[in-house]
């Protein structure tokens, strides 16, 4: 037995074995990888091994290895020839070669893989086996040989466990972000619409469809402003539109009265006046120029400010005489004359309702002037109110001035004196301007 052992070289059978933390298949020696199968084969070390056994002694594959067996000695070859029979064949002819039995090599499967049914090899689905070594709050993931571990979507793994992606600090949402265990949320402010995406967010137009301004609507990023047209205005709610009312913001928006409308407003004129082109300043109707008037043939229409006057023909009263149509005189060798006036002039002016003051209305003066002679003139009547004072502008002349605004429709008669004093023939004497002022009934 002894000697047995000398002459026998054995290689033991092979296992495959896979290095932790591998996914690579490694053989042990006596067996190559097959990289088609994926399976480890056993190498036939007398093909590839030139002279494994030398002299006397003939090799026989083994799986994982070889044996070298004499040629000739029956005691050693037996075993080889018939591994299931205890009886030894007769020893074989000289120079024959002997016929040891081909020995079958067992299939083993890499690392992850088993045989089927089919003795074929096939992976091993850990995570329908529950064979795998995943974190309860991981999720199996089989693969060819093997296994991973990973986590649902919205977790990461982080030292072996998953925890929640907050997708609202990395910016997934345009604008508003909640975040929610493994997803998110996203909404839009108000006036925007979340697009399909489910991130962004678009501008919502309000002012299509159903208008919610009861005029115009003006689209803005995010919201609306409602306008309103002319003559309108934009109440508190921003919203609804009211009727401006145009006349409440001045009085000389129109010069006579302004009547307001929804969304506008007009100027009208008092009777006697037409409306200019402006559409607010009016202008008196000349009624004795267009002849639209009811004076009689013997009276003489006077046209004021709104309106006309007829006047009747100057008659002088005793014991004065009539020179023209609007003088009268008193004749010096009448008695009756001594203490009047010996000329009154008839004279008519119109003036509009509050006439700014002072201002100068009317001029007097002599129309002859005497050597030695000088002038004084005064208000010898109708200033009771004391509206109006004579201004002396030079030697033969006077102004008229009113002093305080007169508001008609009035009519004033004031008795304008001219005194003339001549020291030289010792000669007083006076004339009078008998004023009549019709002032109208409004400023324009």
């Amino acid at each position: 037995m002894q000697g047995l052992k000398r002459i026998l070289t054995a290689f033991t059978l092979a296992v495959c074995l896979t290095s932790p933390g591998k996914a690579q298949q490694q053989c042990t020696n006596g067996f190559d990888l097959d990289r088609a199968s994926g399976q480890c084969l056993d190498i036939d070390e007398c093909r590839t091994i030139p002279e494994a056994c030398r002299g006397d002694m003939v090799c026989v594959n083994q799986n994982g290895g070889y044996l070298c067996v004499p040629r000739t000695n029956p005691v050693y070859r037996s075993p080889y020839l018939n591994p299931y029979s205890n009886i030894y064949p007769p020893p074989p002819a000289p120079g024959a070669v002997p016929n040891y039995p081909t020995v079958t090599r067992p299939l083993i499967c890499r690392f992850g893989y088993q045989l089927d049914e089919n003795n074929q090899c096939a992976d091993i689905d850990e995570c329908a086996s529950d064979s795998h070594q995943c974190n309860p709050t991981q999720i199996c993931i089989n693969t060819e040989g093997g296994y991973t571990c990973s986590c649902t979507e919205g977790y990461w793994l982080l030292e072996g466990q998953c925890l929640d992606i907050d997708e609202c600090r990395y910016g997934y949402c345009q604008q508003l972000c909640a975040n929610v265990p493994g997803s998110y949320s996203c909404t839009c402010n108000p006036g925007f619409t979340l697009n399909d995406d489910g991130r962004s967010c678009q501008d919502v137009n309000e002012c299509t469809g159903e208008n919610p301004c009861t005029q115009t609507c003006v689209n803005t990023y995010g919201s609306f402003l409602c306008r309103c047209e002319p003559g309108y205005e934009l109440e508190a709610d921003g919203v609804n539109c009211s009727d401006m009312d145009e006349c409440s913001f001045s009085e000389f928006l129109c010069q006579h009265e302004c009547v307001n409308e929804p969304g506008s407003y007009y100027c009208i004129c008092p009777s006697g006046y037409i409306l200019l082109d402006d559409s607010r300043s009016c202008q008196d109707i000349n009624e004795c120029e267009n002849r639209n008037f009811t004076c009689t043939s013997q009276q003489t229409c006077f046209n004021i400010q709104g309106e006309y006057k007829c006047l009747d023909p100057v008659r002088c009263e005793d014991p004065y005489i009539q020179i023209n149509e609007n003088r009268c005189m008193c004749p010096a060798e009448n008695p009756g004359c001594r203490d009047q006036p010996f000329t009154i002039l008839y004279r008519v002016m119109e003036m509009v309702s509050g006439r700014s003051v002072p201002s100068d209305i009317f001029q007097m003066q002599a129309t002859t002037r005497y050597p030695g002679a000088y002038y004084i003139f005064q208000i010898k009547s109708g200033n009771e109110g004391r509206e109006f004072y004579m201004r002396q502008t030079g030697p033969i002349s006077a102004t008229l001035v009113m002093t305080r605004p007169v508001k008609g429709p009035r009519t004033i008669q004031l008795d304008l004196e001219m005194i003339t004093v001549n020291t030289v023939i010792n000669f007083r004497g006076s004339s009078v301007i008998r004023l009549r002022i019709y002032v109208s009934q409004y400023s324009f």
